[in-house]
């Protein structure tokens, strides 16, 4: 057998096998070959990938995984849950289909993924290997990118209000009418709550989510500056003489927060209820 048939012997054999792990194993068997070389030769065939050798035996036995062993069953799994999410960031984010997405959005598809279960089952309810599973990784390589469970829920909220923060920060200059600038905020807010994606469901229920103390250090100055542009908003409110801004501010999150819970898709809109929510509020407390 020649060296670029031994190779391919490989990846039809033990896809799972790095590149290094089989040239050292080809080198033994006396064909001298670098780590760098198995990797050309698979290239050559598009298999430089466990996912992409594993995807080749599937399709050779007419799409069925059944020939494949219970670890390469999970690895093919992993693989195929990774791009399904991936390609669903590629669409939010405008990528075209062919857009390679793997390198530049991966950080985003873990922290999606991770989100996703957080608002499945809660922080406590989540673990490592959960959110491993879900993005297609082993639990060491969601290491690399962040060490520990609570470092990937602090990222999580941290990138939904930046995300959140910016579009309601958009959002408020297009009006300069104090109540309008409020109700385009209370929107947004309600939007990402019960329209938006897992990340952004974090950001806004952040403010009144409860977590164990240390968590909560770590996730206070996110929340503090949200709560800032609310803050603003409601100073630049003509409120009836007596009326605390900080119980109006408190008043006004517990409502919007609690729509979480009634809240039925096809019948009213974010931009519908902070409408009304607002005016509601702007007809008991506006000086007479």
């Amino acid at each position: 057998m020649d060296l670029e048939a031994a190779v391919l012997d490989y990846a039809r054999k033990a896809p799972q096998m790095g590149q290094q792990r089989v040239a050292d194993e080809l080198t033994r068997r006396g064909l001298a070959v670098s780590a760098s070389g198995v990797r050309y030769l698979w290239k050559k065939h598009n298999l430089e990938t466990a996912y992409k050798r594993l995807k080749a035996l599937q399709a050779a036995s007419d799409g069925v995984a059944h020939g494949l062993t219970p670890l390469q069953q999970a690895m093919l799994q992993r693989g195929d849950a990774r791009r399904s999410l991936e390609r669903k960031i590629g669409r939010s984010l405008g990528h075209s289909p062919g857009h390679n997405s793997e390198a530049q959005d991966r950080r985003q598809h873990i922290l999606l993924g991770a989100a996703q279960l957080f608002v499945e089952h809660g922080y406590g309810g989540t673990s490592v290997r959960d959110i491993a599973e879900r993005v297609g990784l082993m639990p060491g390589s969601l290491h690399h990118y962040f060490p520990s469970k609570e470092d990937l829920f602090v990222a999580v909220h941290q990138e939904g209000f930046r995300q959140l923060i910016a579009r309601v920060t958009d959002l408020r200059r297009q009006s300069k009418e104090p109540w309008r600038k409020l109700e385009l905020a209370c929107t947004e807010h309600i939007h990402s709550m019960v329209v938006g994606d897992a990340i952004a469901r974090i950001a806004a229920t952040g403010l009144f989510s409860i977590h164990e103390a240390k968590l909560q250090r770590r996730l206070k100055s996110d929340r503090r500056a949200y709560d800032r542009i609310f803050a603003d908003l409601i100073a630049e409110l003509p409120l009836a003489r007596g009326i605390d801004r900080s119980l109006f501010r408190l008043n006004l999150f517990g409502a919007l927060n609690w729509t979480l819970v009634w809240y039925k898709p096809g019948k009213l809109t974010p931009a519908q209820i902070a409408h009304q929510l607002v005016m509601m509020l702007r007809g008991k407390n506006t000086p007479a």
